[in-house]
């Protein structure tokens, strides 16, 4: 912000009373508070100026005040060493308060020589008295095209070394008799002009004589200028240099001969190596490389989806430049999401999607339109899976003809009644379902996965709008999707494809689509090569794989470049960012399909309970009877939906869908910075989760009801202060109330609670005051169990679920058979 240099001849200017300060001062970068009163002494020393000048010139008492204004903030250093602070010693400055005390003579006092007899000697001339007032002579330029001369600033001057040097190692020769330094060859005076003209200006702060001015009237600048063309809907950009009326073939001569300036008639354009740079450096991010030398003028035709990324770099070129209006349109819509069109999206979503997701519906609908892809990369709990549904059914919605780029109607697409295609986890695929049939249900859907699965690709084509499948289905089925013109491609829980060797992400590759699209919370885990991998699926052919042995200042450059490319294609908010438009809490509901393993010991058991019921019913057993068999059976058939090794240790861990979503929902949690409290009622599954985070080796706090109180209070304790530990392990009895946990935003119950209210209680061991995030809670739900029988049950039934759920309540339960059956029995679909 403000850099005060002293000259390296500090003790004889001081001795003189004039001291030459230069002044280097950001007027853009506000100043901290701490330095008003010292900046304004040297606003008043400067004689009010409210911007310093280049260069003053203080007398001791001046800099020695301001030394004291400035008192141990680092801006002073020497002009040699410009970037290395001088050293505070308490209130002085080392190496120069000691040539500011007021007791140092002012100047030497002229002696009046004694009366002598006969001639006076050369060499007794008085001593050169020089007033403390006497200004800085600046470098004064004087000359013509065909010769410079040029007189150095005073030596007191703080730029008088450099400038000696410039003027040393550009080839001028001192003139002893007028002390100038001249440069007599036309061809060097050119190109000095070119290369320091504006160094001479800026920075020397030169003085140009009447002479040169006059001289030098017919020098000019040439310029960097771009040029956008369309035809039959592509785009060519041009980037060039503009000198008059002079030919690219000139120029080209001039650039190779290591001329840097052309003339055309009487007019001579300069060639600054600044404008010169600007060009190199435009030309490369056009060309995609820093390889190729620069040119006269260089021009490519260029894909849709660079648009964004060369709109930047026109409007740094040629500000006032104005590109056709379809670039326009496409460029401004990406890089000013207010610019969007609404999307078409049914009524029904309407109410439904909050103002930023209608924004991402509109991204989504506007990438489609330009058959460009994008990466959906909201923070989690922000409803990407919302978007990308209400973004489908409006591309199957006859409003689709609206259009988003005002095209003419004869241009406009219709409904687009080729199908889509959803691939997610398998753990997410009931999800997708359940959610398409609850926000979209006008959308044909169906269902790629296990034994259900098409067997031609025209039965997509023709009969269904969205297809769902797994990525270990779509990469079985690869050839079927590949045969498949799909209108859209959604990959969800993208981060499986961030290893472009995998199977997931060349099965992706293969499937022809007119957009692709990914949702993601974490679109860079661990390198800029996770970006690459996916950029290759979203737009294949736009993201150039860096070349091989690379310099550390190349790969920086491609790794720039590539951040540049992708930015306009990546939409992420969260939930900071629109924190005004979510609830306090969002509550979501995750839907898992059990695993083969899962339903197979699930309905054995279900069987089996079936079995004994109608037993004990036969051999005329008590209600009590009953009653206690019936928790015990629902009590496994609970377990297994929550992982089957509770009931079967010889299970495999992989059998557990739930375990799998919770895999995924971790996994996002952390790399988005949350913390999770887990909530389970059975301490068996909580210790089988334990095992899974330390197998993953992460740190937790763990609480259950045989925690003793005085360590309980030291887990919660320890997982407040402690930001590095993410996940807090509490049995729901132990945990469900009481605690202060805030330090958590993300609340996962595993299993359901038969009471709404005391899942709601739990969630609010970080939904509480002194909470500042928006909290989203999460409930597992196996499909098609017992545990969807409660979700429907909750409201209806609770005094019914009370009895079943609490152990307590069995002796008084009043359970009859019909109820029994009605829970236990398996859910129609």
């Amino acid at each position: 912000m403000l850099r005060l240099l002293l000259p390296p001849n500090l003790p004889a200017a001081a001795l003189r009373d004039a001291i030459p300060v230069k002044i280097e001062f950001d007027p853009a970068t506000p100043p901290p508070p701490a330095l008003l009163p010292a900046l304004a002494v040297l606003s008043r020393l400067c004689g009010g100026a409210p911007t310093p000048p280049p260069f003053v010139q203080l007398t001791r008492a001046q800099l020695r005040e301001l030394v004291i204004a400035f008192a141990g903030h680092p801006v002073f250093a020497a002009l040699a060493e410009p970037q290395k602070n001088l050293l505070w010693l308490g209130q002085r400055l080392r190496g120069v308060s000691e040539h500011l005390a007021p007791s140092t003579p002012l100047v030497p006092t002229p002696v009046a020589p004694a009366p002598r007899e006969g001639p006076r000697s050369l060499s007794m001339r008085s001593p050169r008295i020089v007033a403390r007032d006497e200004p800085l002579t600046p470098l004064c330029v004087d000359g013509s095209e065909h010769y410079l001369a040029i007189a150095l600033p005073s030596r007191e001057h703080p730029a008088y070394g450099s400038a000696r040097e410039l003027l040393s190692s550009s080839g001028f020769a001192l003139d002893p008799t007028t002390r100038k330094w001249w440069l007599r060859d036309r061809h060097k005076v050119l190109n000095f002009l070119a290369n320091h003209s504006e160094a001479l200006r800026t920075t020397y702060h030169a003085d140009f004589t009447p002479n040169f001015e006059k001289h030098t009237a017919g020098l000019a600048a040439a310029s960097v200028t771009c040029e956008v063309t369309e035809t039959a809907g592509e785009f060519s950009v041009s980037v060039g240099l503009a000198a008059g009326k002079s030919t690219e073939e000139q120029l080209r001569q001039a650039l190779a001969a290591g001329r840097n300036y052309v003339e055309d008639g009487k007019k001579i354009y300069l060639l600054p190596p600044p404008a010169l740079a600007r060009l190199a450096s435009a030309q490369a991010a056009l060309a995609g490389g820093t390889g190729a030398a620069v040119a006269a003028r260089r021009t490519l035709r260029v894909g849709k989806a660079r648009i964004p990324e060369l709109q930047e770099l026109i409007e740094s070129l040629a500000p006032d430049y104005q590109p056709p209006a379809g670039w326009r349109r496409r460029a401004e819509a990406l890089r000013d999401l207010t610019r969007l069109q609404p999307a078409p999206v049914p009524a029904s979503f309407t109410a439904i999607l909050r103002p930023y997701q209608h924004i991402g519906v509109a991204w989504l609908w506007h990438l489609h339109q330009c058959e460009l892809g994008g990466v959906l990369a909201d923070e989690m709990g922000l409803g990407k899976t919302a978007q990308a549904l209400a973004f489908l059914a409006a591309l199957h919605d006859p409003l689709s003809m609206v259009d988003s780029l005002d095209r003419p109607a004869s241009a406009k697409k219709a409904p687009d009644h080729r199908p889509s295609v959803v691939v997610c986890p398998a753990s997410l695929v009931e999800n997708w379902r359940r959610e398409a049939a609850r926000f979209a249900p006008s959308l044909r859907v169906f269902v790629h996965h296990g034994s259900n699965r098409l067997t031609e690709a025209s039965v997509a084509a023709n009969e269904q709008d969205l297809v769902i499948t797994s990525y270990g289905t779509l990469a079985r089925d690869q050839e079927l999707f590949a045969g498949v013109d799909l209108a859209v491609l959604i990959a969800d829980e993208a981060q499986h494809v961030k290893n472009r060797r995998s199977q997931n992400a060349r099965a992706l590759r293969s499937i022809h689509a007119s957009s692709r699209i990914l949702l993601t919370g974490t679109p860079v885990e661990n390198s800029l090569e996770d970006l690459r991998a996916l950029f290759e699926i979203v737009l294949p052919g736009y993201v150039e794989k860096a070349p091989t042995g690379l310099k550390p200042g190349e790969r920086s450059w491609h790794d720039d470049r590539l951040r540049k490319q992708t930015a306009p294609y990546i939409l992420r908010r969260t939930k900071a960012l629109v924190a005004t438009e979510l609830p306090p809490k969002i509550e979501q509901v995750i839907y898992c399909a059990p695993t083969s393993t899962q339903t197979t010991l699930y309905t054995e058991w279900q069987r089996k309970s079936e079995q004994e019921l109608d037993t004990l019913a036969g051999d005329g057993a008590s209600e009590g009877s009953m009653r206690l068999a019936t928790l015990t059976q629902l009590l496994r058939l609970r377990q297994i939906c929550c992982d089957p090794r509770l009931v079967d240790v010889m299970v495999e861990a992989s059998a557990s869908s739930k375990l799998e979503a919770f895999r995924e929902l971790l996994a996002e949690a952390i790399d988005d910075g949350h913390r999770l409290l887990v909530f389970s009622q059975f301490t068996s599954l909580l210790g089988l989760l334990r095992d899974e985070l330390d197998n993953q080796g992460l740190t937790y706090c763990y609480l259950d009801g045989s925690t003793p109180q005085k360590q309980r209070q030291l887990e919660v304790d320890r997982y407040q202060n402690s930001p590095d530990i993410p996940v807090f392990l509490i049995s729901l009895k132990a945990g469900g109330t009481g605690l202060n946990l805030t330090a958590a935003d993300t609340v996962v119950h595993f299993d359901p609670w038969w009471n709404p209210a005391v899942e709601a209680q739990a969630s609010d061991r970080a939904h509480r005051i002194g909470q500042t995030k928006v909290v989203t809670s999460y409930k597992l739900i196996c499909t098609g169990t017992v545990e969807e029988k409660v979700m429907a049950m909750q409201e209806t039934k609770r005094r019914l679920l009370a009895d079943v759920f609490e152990a307590s309540d069995a002796a008084n339960s009043k359970l009859s058979l019909t109820d029994l059956r009605e829970l236990l029995a398996p859910i129609s679909t």
